[in-house]
C-alpha cells in the first residue's frame, strides 16, 4: 500500500505530498500522522502541497481534519506551497479550512510553527 513519508524535524513533523492524492491515500495519511504525533509528541505539523495541482473537496476536508486532529493532540498545523489554482478551487468549493494556517513555502511555514511555540 502507498504511504506518504512523514519526517521528523526536531519538534515538528514534515509531510511532503509528492503524488496525486486519492481518497484512500488521504485517509492513510490522516491515520499515520495521528499515530506519529502521538509517538513523537510533535508540537507542529508542516504539510507541503506544492506538488498538488488539484485538490478536491474530500482532500480539502482531509487537510482541515488533520489540522483539527493535530490541535486536539497539542500540535499546530501549517500548509505550505499551495498553487494559485488550488487556492482558487478551494474558494470556489466554499472550503475555508478553519484552523489551517498557510505559508508560501517551507521556510516561512517553519517560522510560523516556531512562533506559535514561542507564544504558548
Amino acid at each position: 500500500m502507498d504511504r506518504i513519508p512523514i519526517l521528523r524535524m526536531g519538534e515538528f513533523l514534515l509531510v511532503t505530498i509528492q503524488v496525486d492524492m486519492h481518497d484512500k491515500l488521504a485517509l492513510t495519511l490522516q491515520d499515520d500522522l495521528a499515530e506519529r504525533i502521538r509517538k513523537t509528541a510533535a508540537r507542529g505539523v508542516l504539510i507541503d502541497i506544492s506538488s498538488l495541482d488539484i485538490v478536491d473537496s474530500f482532500i480539502g476536508r482531509m487537510i482541515s481534519t488533520i489540522s483539527g486532529l493535530s490541535r486536539i493532540m497539542d500540535a499546530e498545523t501549517v500548509v505550505v506551497g499551495m498553487q494559485p489554482a488550488v487556492a482558487i478551487t478551494l474558494v470556489e468549493l466554499g472550503l475555508t479550512l478553519p484552523g489551517v494556517r498557510t505559508a508560501l513555502d517551507v521556510e516561512r511555514g517553519m517560522s510560523l510553527l516556531r512562533e506559535s511555540l514561542d507564544t504558548r
